[in-house]
């Protein structure tokens, strides 16, 4: 994947899934991944210089109906 696919922590999530933390060159740190949400913001990584890549986007669609 391309170093533009790469999100620093605090930026907004363009989909909802799994992002895998990477590197600062992009490459594997470890394998550890968190599940956010689209539109929310993503959390800080372990260590300075990381980012995130998507690995599995959420395959659902729409919103979750609301609770009464």
């Amino acid at each position: 994947m391309a170093k533009d696919d790469l999100l620093k922590p605090g930026e907004k999530a363009p989909d909802s899934g799994q992002y895998v933390i990477v590197g600062p060159r992009g490459g594997d740190a470890g394998g550890q991944e968190r599940t956010v949400v689209q539109g929310e913001p993503l959390p800080p990584t372990p260590k300075p210089g990381q980012k995130y890549r998507i690995t599995d986007r959420t395959k659902t669609q729409g919103r979750s109906p609301k609770r009464k």
